[in-house]
């Protein structure tokens, strides 16, 4: 469309342009309110204009990616990009039911309230660390191990943020199978007309809030380069939940001609969480603060080293090479027990107990091509994205080692490891999704994605005989899939789709937790698919975002119990896949102007969504007997999430006041309504925030943000966790604030 526009105006006689602006100089009045009319020696006037300085603000905040982005193509998909510079929020402890609240849907679990780590999911998932979704940074994977642990424990800070893109589960054909979708995190980049600049940001808050993110960059010839260094200290909301957090990032490229460039970028994240424990509905009744653990520590340090080559061969095709690991350790050392189980000291030794050490190592490679390649064949347009992917993983896991009786943070042990496990895979994948341009309202992309690869687990468990354990699970996959879109006009929209998608077995889902277990040796890859309808508009100030979606979620892996089949009569729990599921809903976002004047805006907005998630087949182990689950409400999926805001902006300055809204949800698939004694299963309550967020952009040079969260010291949490940080109610934060200070020089 650029490209024909401008044809368009380049066929304008030149003559008549000249003309236009002759004319409109003849008719400008001479005054001095204007600007000064001088004589000249020719016939023609000229005029010395005052300059008009034009401001703005947007009421729409929320943008859609383009239908070929980079070497992707998303032209029939529901997309998000939220720019961080654009919104209210409280970034310096990334929280994200303001980071993401104008992306429907969006379920969060607040494992901890110092900025930590963002875990979020859509459709019915599992939030935990975000691992149902393709987690990149600057399109690079950062999921610690696809096939192990697919959990993201990279955790760069928000300041270093420009955008967030989301992508649902429409796109897995282009950038990994995973059912939740994309998410991208885009760094900020150098100022590319500066030699060097600077840039520093501060934040101080509530419960002990100390953090600083300080960067340089910018452009020596063909060199472009950016660093930022990254600390941040908190007390934490509850007693034992002080955090350390430190973060460093660099990113050089070389532009070795108008048509290729070279890029090579490190990141690294790593932070200590004191752990306070989970607590019982009695406990979080009487102090949601308390804490029962004061010894318990989880601390990820990880790396993400990439290089990537990007070569534009012609105006039409581009390739796009991108090398990346995932290199690093998730380190806790805990007294893994239920609330109702005392840390105590021993009246018999004088000491503590031994505490628990669990050491991950990653080891994760990646390399993928990519080509984009636009055409013309028998007068139809198209846009091909064609690629391959290869993946060698092994993490390397130790559990269960005997730790020391001390109070701090410490991985020494006084006993060896009773699992000593690798967990190695090598994956291949090819994928091609072609646009074609039917006419010039209409789009329609069929695709398909073939993975091959195996894993192969080998190691030992002190408690366990090997030969029972599945040694190696295969992943064949062709996933196919198809969507679309129809331009109703140049501001309205349809779109949809259906593509497959499937989720391998990981590593927590085959290792026995004691002698008790067993794991089915036929375990199977969940798989199933996304499918959507939408419906997109923008116009005279308004922006509305609607989807329909089904998720098909098969083959999920669960508990049953079964009898020894040597006639004993002993029963024993086996892992296995237990059944299905399917969450079917909408997704709505509207943004509207309420109100404009020359210097106030006040905009809206209301992302909601409503999610029918529930169980359509499966049986799982409740105490002695097998229970069907059918018609239940799939865990930590709530039925409706509602996110609404109201934002003042007045010049350079900002005022968002935000309300949220999430149903009740389950802590497992039996739907138990009364909690447990020990907290470890039962209902999580609805629960309704309200948090006030502000920022005062003065000029280019300083930026103010303020934040009040949970405005009304509501006490809530999340989630009951199954398994990390430990089964029970874990408090997510009561009101606290937060001001920040950005300087870029």
């Amino acid at each position: 469309m650029k490209k024909h526009s401008l044809h368009l105006y380049t066929n304008i006689p030149r003559r008549l342009v000249v003309g236009l602006l002759g004319a409109i100089a003849l008719l400008q009045p001479v005054s001095d309110a204007i600007g000064q009319t001088k004589a000249t020696d020719d016939s023609l006037r000229s005029h010395t204009l005052s300059p008009v300085t034009v401001k703005g603000a947007r009421a729409i905040v929320v943008e859609t990616l383009p239908e070929i982005h980079g070497t992707y193509l998303m032209g029939g998909k529901r997309s998000e990009v939220i720019r961080l510079s654009e919104i209210d929020a409280n970034i310096a402890e990334k929280n994200p039911r303001q980071i993401f609240a104008r992306i429907p849907g969006v379920f969060v679990y607040d494992m901890d309230g110092t900025g930590n780590q963002i875990n979020v999911s859509t459709r019915g998932l599992d939030p935990h660390r975000s691992w149902e979704n393709n987690i990149r940074l600057n399109g690079v994977i950062t999921n610690s191990d696809m096939y192990g642990y697919p959990a993201s424990h990279y955790s760069p800070p928000m300041e270093s943020m420009e955008r967030i893109e989301f992508v649902r589960g429409m796109g897995s054909l282009q950038y990994g199978a995973q059912f939740g979708g994309m998410l991208n995190y885009i760094t900020k980049k150098a100022d590319t007309t500066r030699r060097f600049a600077f840039e520093t940001i501060n934040s101080v808050g509530s419960y002990g809030l100390r953090s600083t993110y300080n960067a340089i960059g910018g452009r020596i010839g063909k060199w472009t380069y950016y660093a930022y260094y990254y600390r941040r200290h908190s007390d934490g909301y509850r007693q034992n939940s002080n955090s350390d957090s430190q973060a460093q990032f660099g990113s050089l490229q070389f532009q070795a001609s108008k048509w290729v460039s070279l890029t090579a970028e490190l990141g690294r994240s790593t932070y200590t969480y004191h752990i306070p424990g989970p607590l019982t509905d009695a406990m979080f009744a009487q102090d949601s603060r308390q804490s029962t653990r004061s010894r318990n520590y989880f601390n990820p340090d990880i790396y993400i080293p990439s290089v990537k080559l990007n070569w534009k061969i012609s105006d039409r095709t581009s390739v796009l090479w991108t090398n990346s690991a995932v290199l690093g350790a998730r380190n806790s050392v805990q007294l893994d027990a239920f609330a109702t189980v005392p840390d105590t000291i021993s009246r018999v030794t004088g000491q503590y107990r031994n505490r628990q050490v669990d050491i991950d190592n990653f080891n994760s490679y990646t390399t993928e091509a990519r080509l984009l390649h636009q055409y013309k064949l028998g007068g139809i347009n198209g846009a091909l994205a064609a690629g391959v992917q290869l993946m060698s993983t092994d993490l390397h896991r130790r559990q269960l080692g005997v730790g020391t009786t001390g109070s701090e943070f410490d991985l020494s042990l006084t006993a060896p490891f009773k699992r000593d496990l690798h967990y190695r895979t090598k994956n291949f994948a090819a994928f091609a999704e072609n646009h074609f341009y039917l006419t010039d309202r209409l789009t329609v992309s069929p695709g398909i994605r073939v993975e091959r690869g195996t894993t192969e687990m080998r190691g030992t468990i002190s408690y366990y005989d090997n030969a029972n354990l599945p040694r190696d699970i295969s992943h064949h996959f062709a996933l196919l899939g198809i969507n679309g879109q129809y331009k109703l006009s140049n501001e309205v929209k349809l779109y949809g789709g259906w593509a497959q998608a499937y989720r391998p077995v990981v590593f927590k889902d085959i290792i026995p937790a004691s002698v008790y277990e067993r794991v089915d040796n036929n375990l199977k890859d969940a798989y199933g698919y996304n499918a959507e309808i939408g419906l997109e508009g923008r116009w005279q100030g308004i922006h509305v975002n609607v989807t329909l979606f089904d998720l098909l979620y098969r083959n999920r892996l669960g508990t049953v119990l079964l009898t020894n089949p040597d006639g004993d009569g002993v029963n024993y729990v086996l892992r296995t896949n237990i059944g299905d599921s399917r969450s079917t809903g909408v997704e709505a976002l509207l943004e509207t102007q309420l109100f404009r004047s020359e210097k106030l805006l006040i905009s809206g907005f209301t992302s909601t969504a409503f999610n029918n998630a529930r169980y359509i087949a499966g049986r799982v182990s409740a105490g002695t007997e097998n229970r069907n689950v059918t018609g239940n409400q799939v865990e930590s999926a709530p039925r409706w999430t509602s996110r609404n805001g109201l934002t003042a902006r007045y010049g350079g300055a900002s005022l968002t006041l935000q309300y949220s809204y999430v149903a009740q949800t389950f802590s497992d698939a039996l739907n138990t309504a009364v909690p447990s004694a020990n907290g470890a299963v039962g209902p999580v309550p609805a629960y309704s925030l309200v948090d006030l967020n502000g920022t005062w952009r003065i000029k280019r040079l300083l930026t103010l943000r303020g934040s009040i969260n949970n405005l009304f010291n509501q006490q809530y949490f999340t989630k009951r966790p199954t398994f990390y940080p430990g089964p029970g109610v874990w408090p997510s934060d009561g009101r606290s604030a937060q001001l920040t200070v950005g300087l870029t020089l």
